[in-house]
């Protein structure tokens, strides 16, 4: 265990569950492959966005349903620690104010049931190949999918996604959910027509759980967090959509002006897919971090190992955080391989670093995130702002074009937490200190 880590001493604040900063030795090491299903992924989106506004009225004539703002973020990093390196340019990529499901998981959640859907009508012929898939909403198409179901498991917003956009589309969906999801996610699903399966264990649990169920059925479909080619390339396609953006803004992206972005991590899905989606479009000139809280690190615990799957409860530790959507034991199979060659590095942070963040989004900007989604705050600091950070910088020739950089702050979800259970967050939150600098 540990075999590829070369630091001891960040080995000891891993188990210790202390704040933490990890270069990866590897990155940039190989291209990404092309990959052709990400090409297929962004077709496929933008021939569902007639089909998301028919499904969810309330999206009125939103151009592109999948499509979230990117924002200056000045007044955030006036909140923040200070930063002893120039620094650039801050943004967030508010998938938090992504409609319907609220997160980012509408992305790969709602791509693969979509795929799903559209392969089923494709093989009843009931529509036709690479047309507008606003079909997929016709009577008779609705008629077919209520023979199947579609399951997942789930911390919560993959859940959220996934059981939304199933019951929109007619299929039964069946969401099998861990012990540390919230009491209101399980309610909005609920009250959306999807079926709720509690389970006292963890994300794994809850996985495993939902897998056999959907074996035990023929007319099931699982949508696996944990394997899921179509899960991947839909998080994938987000790369485009902000590449479109910083077109938009007049940013560039290239040897001068370095791109660091800055992403929360479960399972390793949703960030491992926009990171190989943003390599695949602007190689070297992307630097892209991942965010874990100290007690569920799973992709870093999985990234210091060898091949073999290793889980946080193996190095002793807990897997319990204020971040449920990142409360995840082991890091997908499919995804750590992947980004052994194309993530950059990974920081840990404490859920009172979680809470303090989160405040600080409330408060300089009116943020609407989850505490895990805050955990993208904290990237700049450790990258620019710790001797760990300092030391990959100077390793990656990075030092002298800083000030043009711009940094990425990915949220992954929030803006659909009910005010009640939002206000309760901010209460704990004015009780904790502001973020520190803790890490190495």
């Amino acid at each position: 265990m540990f075999e590829r880590a070369a630091d001891r001493g960040l080995v000891e604040k891993v188990r210790e569950a202390l704040p933490c900063f990890w270069a990866n030795p590897q990155a940039g090491s190989v291209a990404p492959n092309a990959l052709d299903a990400i090409d297929d992924a962004e077709d496929r989106l933008r021939r569902a966005r007639s089909l998301l506004k028919v499904l969810f009225p309330v999206l009125g004539d939103a151009g592109d349903p999948l499509r979230s703002p990117l924002l200056n973020a000045s007044r955030l990093a006036a909140r923040l620690p200070p930063i002893p390196l120039p620094s650039g340019r801050l943004w967030i990529k508010a998938d938090h104010e992504l409609p319907i499901a609220g997160s980012i998981k509408a992305r790969g959640g709602f791509h693969e049931v979509i795929a799903f859907a559209e392969k089923v009508a494709l093989r009843d012929s009931l529509i036709e190949p690479r047309r507008d898939l606003a079909e997929l909403a016709s009577p008779s198409c609705r008629t077919l999918f209520a023979r199947y179901t579609v399951v997942v498991g789930s911390t919560g917003n993959l859940g959220m996604g996934i059981g939304l956009i199933a019951a929109a589309l007619g299929f039964k969906a069946v969401v099998h959910m861990s012990s540390d999801a919230k009491a209101w996610k399980k309610q909005r699903l609920r009250d959306h027509g999807a079926v709720v399966v509690e389970h006292a264990g963890d994300y794994a649990q809850a996985v495993e759980n939902g897998r056999r169920a959907a074996e035990a059925d023929p007319f099931a479909h699982f949508v696996d967090d944990e394997r899921s080619i179509d899960l991947f390339v839909g998080y994938a396609a987000a790369g485009r959509e902000l590449a479109h953006q910083f077109a938009e803004q007049g940013l560039q992206v290239d040897d001068q002006h370095p791109l660091f972005v800055y992403i929360p991590c479960g399972v390793g899905g949703a960030p491992g897919g926009v990171t190989y989606g943003l390599r695949r479009l602007f190689g070297r000139n992307v630097h892209c971090i991942f965010a874990e809280p100290v007690q569920a690190p799973c992709m870093l615990v999985q990234m210091l190992s060898g091949e073999a799957p290793v889980s946080v409860y193996d190095v002793g530790l807990t897997n319990r955080t204020e971040a449920d959507g990142l409360a995840v034991g082991q890091a997908s199979m499919l995804v750590a391989p992947l980004m052994r060659d194309q993530l950059d590095g990974i920081y840990t942070v404490t859920d009172n670093q979680l809470l303090a963040l989160f405040r600080a989004g409330h408060e300089a900007m009116g943020l609407t995130v989850e505490p895990s989604a805050a955990a993208a705050f904290a990237g700049p600091h450790h990258v620019l702002g710790t001797p760990g950070g300092r030391a990959y910088l100077e390793s990656a020739g990075l030092l002298g074009r800083l000030a043009n950089a711009n940094h990425v702050l990915w949220t992954t979800g929030g803006s659909l937490v009910p005010g009640p259970e939002r206000q309760r967050l901010l209460d704990r939150a004015a009780g904790v200190p502001d973020f520190g600098v803790q890490a190495a």
